[in-house]
């Protein structure tokens, strides 16, 4: 979807239409979720704290986030794919894969349905999206990204090669701006360059990842789309419109952020293991704190003692806080507990 947060905003409120608009955070804090393609104009972006993109952009108006409503647009989205293919593999409320090899309208050209699916969410919902079609899922993501907004973009299989030998290599999906520096220090700009390195070259300067990379600027992607794909870990964090500058009312945050997380837990009928607290600091600097207990839980209760035993009396609040989480991992699901099983009360 194209800058789909402002785009549903845009869309509600006609008053926002071709304005330049950012999701989140506000003129004196906090941190621009979504922005308008008007507002891109002037360099405003995602992930950019808010002072910034003010000063950017002076005119910018910032609209609070709907998240309700964005996970309600996308279902629809969701509801158009499935009318061509059941193979979808959400990456976000905004994103997904979908293999059209054998699809539910018969059509030969992956392309057509592209062209199709794209109609029908402008005329449905009124908003626009952007394509990639391609023969794997690495080339289909970066297609995506080309002709954006309300665009389309087909890599086959004759053309990739050279597509790729010249792609920046920031622009690789899965390399990252740390990493793309990295490798600008070693002489790698473009995926020519990336090509010319050797298997040990990589795994020696950039670990496991190496090995990725090497299929990855050789076109050698044989995921699927895998409709089924399950989540690793289940979590909920939140960004603060006012910092936090209270330990208490950390306290008190972290409570209902282990009552959401145990909502959710619920829904996905799961429990875990591991648990992590996440909390970022005004300045953008963030620790991450995980504790492996010896028994799965799930209950607000015991998540509440959990956040509690992780932090104990090491966490020292020197700066403000902007964000905090909550998230479990090694996760058991889909069982139903016997009646006589009792979830223990961790020692605090």
């Amino acid at each position: 979807m194209d800058a789909f947060y402002a785009s549903v905003e845009q869309l509600d409120n006609p008053e926002l239409r071709g304005k330049p608009i950012a999701v989140g955070g506000s003129k004196e804090r906090g941190v621009v979720a979504a922005a308008s393609y008007e507002a891109r104009r002037y360099n405003v972006k995602s992930a950019m704290p808010s002072v910034i993109a003010a000063r950017n952009c002076p005119q910018l108006i910032f609209v609070k986030p709907r998240f309700e409503r964005y996970k309600e647009i996308s279902t629809k989205i969701r509801e158009i794919f499935s009318r061509y293919t059941d193979l979808i593999e959400p990456l976000s409320l905004d994103e997904a894969y979908l293999d059209v090899t054998n699809n539910k309208k018969n059509e030969f050209f992956a392309t057509q349905i592209a062209i199709d699916i794209r109609k029908d969410i402008e005329k449905e919902l009124g908003l626009t999206a952007s394509a990639g079609v391609s023969f794997n899922k690495f080339l289909a993501k970066i297609a995506s990204d080309e002709n954006k907004p309300d665009g389309i973009t087909v890599i086959t299989p004759e053309k990739a090669p050279e597509f790729i030998d010249k792609l920046p290599i920031e622009r690789f999906f899965g390399i990252g701006k740390v990493t793309a520096s990295k490798m600008m220090n070693k002489g790698i700009f473009y995926g020519k360059d990336l090509k010319s390195k050797s298997l040990e070259f990589l795994i020696k300067n950039f670990g496991k990842s190496g090995q990725h990379y090497f299929n990855m600027v050789r076109l050698n992607d044989n995921r699927i789309v895998n409709p089924n794909r399950i989540r690793k870990s289940i979590g909920v964090e939140h960004t603060y419109m006012d910092y936090i500058e209270e330990l208490e009312v950390i306290n008190s945050k972290l409570d209902s952020l282990s009552e959401e997380l145990a909502r959710r837990m619920k829904r996905s009928v799961a429990k875990g293991k591991t648990l992590t607290v996440k909390i970022k600091f005004n300045d953008f600097t963030q620790v991450t704190r995980s504790m492996t207990f010896k028994y799965y839980i799930s209950r607000k209760e015991n998540l509440m003692d959990g956040w509690k035993l992780i932090l104990k009396e090491e966490f020292k609040l020197e700066k403000p806080v902007r964000l905090l989480g909550l998230s479990i991992s090694n996760l058991k699901r889909n069982e139903k507990p016997k009646k006589e099983e009792v979830q223990l009360k961790l020692e605090f």
